[in-house]
């Protein structure tokens, strides 16, 4: 028989009594030691991190319950009996599971009422299903991003905190800086000491208490300074306001305790540097006189950081911010906050600095998809409206400048960004319940992150094409993929290129899938030595003819190789390598001959052609043109790629043939005179002299009919 699930007001009170029990703060100071420290030998390998995933350890939200329970009453710091203590961590654990099994319980009440009726998924979208992956959804950010990016959101802040606050936002970075790395050494040592000592002495408490002094002398900021930081970030109040998960924890914003000896407790880093990231603005939001600017400023940051980023990856030249639609009678349509060009291929981003409120996070229907609408629906709105208009073409893209931009090609498919700017808990899972959208051929499924998110994308797939390519699979999988969180999605893809087969209707990605990603972004931003890159799809094909080929796609920036080199990316490994292969063969042989040579790769309902060829472009793409023809109606296929490279395997050209399949008796005609010369091999098949071809000539590519009325359609400069 199934046990009855307590109510969850009934196992908090419990908590919180358990939590004030005498010596509780030591068993906090276990949890943090045990499920917040990842130790590791020479180098961090992902087994060193997976503890990190494991059930059994708490979450942050888990332990900030705790100390935001400890903290309502005296604190007392006497070590417990060692049988008082095993309690401590054994109740701890049982309670916060009871904890969550009440929440989940609800969860699964919305969406089966009764017993025996049909489960209504629709329910996922009400508040009260919504608290569970709010409140265990996990960490959005990592640590160092929360430090990193706070100088760049209140950098226009800084006199109005040195005026109120006494310090510069740069200081409670170097603050940061300081508090982990003693922290750090302080841990290490307890690590070698701990068990020299006798077992009823045992606390990993030291490890957690700091001074004003010694941050001062890590940081080589002036002691003043580093109080003035450490005192706006002091719990002053008994957080009393505190009596459901769901309820302001005043723990998370102002993290750090006050001994009776005068030192500072801080449990968690990460809870300091994500207050450091997201308290100032709130304390800013308290002087009427300069909420204006604050949000002004909050605004700013956004789209500068989303530019920034993206202006890593493309360039400069394809990268604008605040650009304004305007009608030919100079109506304004609309503005983008940054518009991305690359080829036909566009990125509308659309930032937005609303997060989730206090009353959304305790359940409230009515804020939750208030919020929601504010923080994204509106955002995807605005990006889908841009899209249209630049899909028409009936209006002018003018800059922050005045200057007006023109579009290389017409578009021919729109990504709608939308970005929020701060933690917004369950992000995915709620875009997947509340967001209303409408994608076309054109117009793709929004994707929606934080600029956390971002900066992982545009910091490990610096490449357009690549970065392009990831998020045109993840829009094609909108519905049908699952994950708590949409790094574990980019770690997947890392390791093992994000495909599903048309056959799986639904994939879960479990969070431990992350670990490759955490190790590679801690190695780049934090030094830890490690694999900077996951092994995988930028690993395992590096330094061939296949990535040599990806990057020259990218440098040409036109419309029919960027569709060929999204299809390159989406191919299994064993089909890149044959492509490599192949184009070392043909390369080969055309330097050892003089001659052309050629291969091909079926791949799915389409294919692609690869020519080495002398000859020059105009003759040569008569040939590729009709060979690429033939290929595509023998293969009865939708569509057909050819490219064209050097001798020295250097692109020159493609085509892209792209339209269904008709019967023709010409063609079939012309296959049966030709079927040796197209039989699918990597050596010559094709020999084409030089010199210019009349129109009235043979056509080069074997049709048996005049070039003018073959392949001279296909010629290019």
């Amino acid at each position: 028989m199934e046990a009855k699930v307590r109510a969850e007001n009934e196992i908090f009170a419990e908590l919180t009594a358990l939590c004030q029990e005498p010596g509780y703060v030591h068993a906090i100071a276990y949890f943090c030691y045990r499920d917040n420290t990842v130790g590791f030998n020479d180098e961090m390998q992902p087994q060193d991190m997976l503890r990190m995933y494991s059930p059994e350890r708490l979450l942050r939200t888990e332990i900030s319950t705790l100390l935001g329970l400890l903290v309502q009453t005296d604190i007392d710091y006497a070590i417990p009996p060692i049988a008082t203590f095993e309690r401590y961590i054994e109740q701890t654990g049982v309670l916060l599971e009871e904890l969550h099994q009440a929440m989940s319980a609800v969860m699964w009440a919305s969406m089966i009422p009764a017993p025996g009726g049909i489960p209504n998924p629709a329910a996922l979208a009400r508040g009260a299903a919504l608290r569970e992956p709010i409140f265990y959804g996990g960490e959005s950010a990592y640590p160092f991003q929360y430090r990193d990016f706070a100088p760049l959101k209140y950098a226009g802040d800084n006199p109005w905190l040195l005026q109120h606050k006494g310090f510069a936002i740069e200081s409670a970075k170097a603050v940061a800086q300081a508090i982990v790395a003693i922290q750090n050494d302080k841990l290490l040592q307890l690590h070698h000491t701990l068990r020299e000592q006798p077992p009823e002495t045992w606390t990993l408490l030291p490890a957690y208490l700091l001074t004003a002094e010694e941050v001062a002398a890590a940081s080589t900021l002036p002691l003043d300074v580093v109080t003035h930081v450490l005192q706006a970030f002091l719990l002053t109040d008994r957080n009393r306001q505190f009596q459901s998960v769901g309820d302001f924890n005043a723990t998370n914003a102002a993290p750090l305790l006050r001994t009776p000896d005068g030192k500072y407790l801080l449990f968690q880093y990460y809870s300091f540097v994500e207050a450091i990231y997201e308290s100032p603005f709130y304390w800013m939001m308290q002087d009427k006189g300069y909420r204006a600017q604050a949000s002004e400023h909050r605004g700013q940051f956004t789209e500068s950081f989303a530019a920034q980023r993206l202006t890593a990856v493309f360039g400069s030249a394809n990268v604008h911010q605040n650009v304004d639609l305007v009608a030919r009678k100079g109506v304004k349509l609309g503005e983008i906050d940054v518009l991305v060009l690359f080829g036909d291929r566009l990125i509308v981003v659309q930032a937005k600095s609303k997060r989730l409120t206090l009353e959304a996070r305790k359940g409230n229907d009515g804020h939750l998809r208030s919020d929601f609408k504010a923080a994204i629906q509106d955002s995807y709105d605005q990006a889908r409206e841009c899209a249209v208009h630049l899909l028409t073409g009936e209006c002018k893209l003018v800059d922050a400048q005045g200057i007006e931009l023109h579009l290389k090609h017409k578009p021919t498919e729109i990504f709608p960004f939308c970005v929020v700017a701060d933690h917004y808990p369950a992000l995915s899972f709620q875009a997947g319940q509340f967001l209303k959208a409408e994608s076309t051929a054109a117009i793709r499924p929004p994707f929606v992150m934080d600029v956390f998110l971002l900066d992982a994308m545009t910091e490990m797939l610096e490449s357009p094409l690549r970065l392009l390519g990831f998020i045109r699979q993840r829009a094609a999988y909108a519905g049908r993929l699952s994950t708590p969180h949409e790094l574990t999605v980019l770690s997947y893809h890392l390791k093992r290129n994000l495909w599903l087969d048309d056959e799986a209707n639904f994939m879960m990605l479990g969070d431990d899938i992350a670990v490759d990603l955490d190790i590679a972004m801690g190695v780049r931003r934090e030094g830890i030595p490690g694999a900077r890159t996951p092994e995988g799809i930028l690993t395992k094909l590096s330094r061939t003819l296949f990535e040599r080929l990806i990057q020259q796609i990218e440098q040409k920036e036109e419309p029919t190789t960027i569709e060929l080199g999204f299809l390159l990316l989406t191919m299994g490994e064993d089909t890149c390598r044959s492509l490599d292969q192949g184009l070392r063969q043909i390369t080969g042989m055309t330097r050892a001959d003089g001659k052309a040579h050629d291969f091909t790769l079926g791949i799915a309902t389409q294919g692609v052609t690869v020519h080495c060829n002398p000859a020059p472009n105009g003759v040569a793409a008569g040939v590729l043109g009709g060979h690429c023809y033939r290929r595509k109606y023998m293969q009865r296929a939708p569509r057909w790629f050819g490219l064209c490279v050097d001798a020295d395997a250097n692109l020159r050209f493609g085509v892209m043939l792209d339209f269904e399949w008709e019967y023709s008796a010409e063609l079939e005609q012309q296959i049966a005179r030709t079927t040796r010369q197209l039989a699918v091999k990597a050596s010559s098949s094709l020999v084409v002299r030089g010199g210019k071809i009349g129109r009235n000539d043979p056509c080069p590519c074997g049709s048996g009919s005049k070039y003018k009325k073959c392949c001279i359609a296909n010629e290019v400069p």
